[in-house]
């Protein structure tokens, strides 16, 4: 395993997403409150980016702006058709003010 820096947690807003692109790796990174998520930028369903969808704080999903499905933070499934498939999700640490991901 490795940690990789992807940002001060200064520079995603509260309700917001930002895509992070690591090599080959494009990640889709949540703020919600005081928990960060990340989950993999492509749908399950088309090669759209979830990066660009519509964060759900209350339920906690992000929404495929493309086809309308939506995604748990948590567990990368699918709450909604078209998509049946999850997408990844990865494990994120705060330390000293900055976000790292931890990629395999």
């Amino acid at each position: 395993m490795m940690l990789e820096k992807l940002c001060s947690v200064t520079d995603i807003a509260d309700g917001e997403v930002r895509r992070f692109d690591l090599g080959k790796l494009r990640l889709a990174v949540v703020h919600i409150g005081d928990d960060f998520y990340a989950i993999g930028d492509r749908c399950s369903h088309a090669d759209i980016s979830l990066s660009e969808g519509e964060v759900d704080a209350k339920n906690r999903t992000l929404e495929c702006w493309k086809h309308g499905s939506c995604f748990s933070l948590e567990t990368g499934a699918p709450n909604t058709l078209p998509a049946t498939k999850a997408v990844p999700t990865y494990d994120l640490r705060v330390d000293d003010g900055d976000l790292y991901v931890e990629v395999h």
